[in-house]
């Protein structure tokens, strides 16, 4: 049976007639949305901050990591526990001291790697592929793979668990907007490829189900001399990536989605002009997402709509509450004191509720809920 949402554009009382634009003054703008801003919305407007609470009891509320507390492992990406998950994904922070003695291979789903801290050179069926800070690497269901190198690393995993990734619509802004598929880089069968072809015992551990195989070869089974066709994996770093953006309209997260998998997104944020028109919001909006749980990744520069965020963090906002900026950003945001951002983050909208993992549990920084009041005056 075909559905459409009821859509009802109507205004009431005081209100802008521009979402996030020219706000009457002294009010607060709070949009309310369905289907994690793919879906209809309503902006209300309030005389107090919506985030302006004095106490946030029980289990939904803002939550923050330091995943710069998180152990290392030397048992490659399997030994990195997930720290956030649901039946459609798993996220995880793998932080290594070096270079893999082992394959890996995922056949639970596609594995999407962004680099933290570090890179070395990639190995898997296809080939060789350099990898640096900032990349994103997207490996497909059931890729044999390893990472060599001789520097610690950190690389956030998210698995697209049962499914697979794929490119957002890019409507009416064209095939080439925010990223040229053509920047894509696929890996090579080359020299240092060849060079790794050994005839000496290597492991492959096997995640099936959550659950590790291991399968052993009296040879690299990195073999391949040639390949053709439409799968392999994928690199792209957030350098390549050229924001959406309006001077006079403060564009959602979705605006910025990179990939998209079953019932998720993953959105990236890259350094951008701040919207110039005098009317126009300078910061995020606050929201109600209802329909999806909010996860933000900061890998580095100054998170404009944050405080005491530093990179290697991870917050989650559930759906169900009203969040948006702190006060000092919001402040700053309104006094156009910033022309510019200078952050990069991953952020993944869930469709589904996120199970907080213990491993994330134990990095918690547990006075993020508070971090909305401001200091007595």
């Amino acid at each position: 049976m075909s559905h459409s949402w009821i859509h009802l554009p109507r205004s009431e009382g005081t209100a802008s007639r521009q979402a996030h634009a020219d706000l009457p003054a002294g009010t607060y703008e709070r949009e309310i949305g369905r289907e994690g801003f793919f879906g209809p919305v309503t902006q209300m407007h309030h005389t107090h901050p919506p985030t302006g609470w004095t106490a946030f009891e029980g289990p939904l509320k803002p939550r923050a990591f330091d995943g710069t507390r998180i152990e290392p492992t030397d048992d490659g990406p399997w030994g990195a526990a997930p720290l956030l998950s649901n039946a459609s994904m798993k996220m995880r922070l793998w932080r290594g001291r070096g270079r893999m003695d082992h394959l890996a291979r995922n056949a639970d789903g596609d594995e999407l790697l962004f680099v933290h801290d570090g890179g070395g050179e990639l190995y898997c069926d296809y080939g060789h592929l350099s990898v640096r800070e900032g990349d994103y690497i997207l490996l497909p269901r059931g890729t044999m793979w390893r990472l060599d190198t001789a520097e610690p690393f950190a690389v956030l995993m998210i698995e697209a668990t049962g499914g697979a990734y794929r490119l957002p619509e890019r409507g009416l802004v064209g095939y080439n907007a925010v990223f040229d598929p053509a920047v894509l880089d696929t890996p090579a069968i080359d020299e240092a490829f060849r060079a790794q072809q050994v005839e000496e015992a290597w492991v492959v551990l096997v995640k099936r189900g959550g659950a590790l195989s291991r399968i052993t070869y009296p040879f690299n089974p990195l073999d391949a001399v040639g390949w053709h066709g439409t799968l392999a994996p994928v690199r792209l770093n957030w350098r390549d990536i050229r924001p959406l953006m309006s001077h006079r309209y403060h564009l959602p997260p979705s605006a910025h989605t990179t990939f998209v998998g079953p019932r998720f997104v993953v959105c990236t944020f890259v350094p951008r002009p701040l919207e110039s028109d005098p009317g126009a919001l300078k910061v995020p909006f606050f929201h109600s997402n209802d329909d999806f749980d909010e996860v933000i990744f900061y890998h580095r520069g100054n998170f404009f709509s944050r405080d005491n965020i530093h990179p290697g963090m991870m917050t989650l906002h559930p759906g169900g509450f009203t969040h948006g900026p702190h006060p000092k950003a919001l402040k700053a945001g309104l006094a156009g004191a910033k022309k510019e951002t200078d952050e990069v983050a991953v952020m993944l909208d869930a469709r589904d509720s996120l199970a907080v993992e213990a491993p994330a549990e134990a990095a918690e920084w547990t006075g993020y809920v508070d971090s909305w009041r401001e200091a007595p005056k």
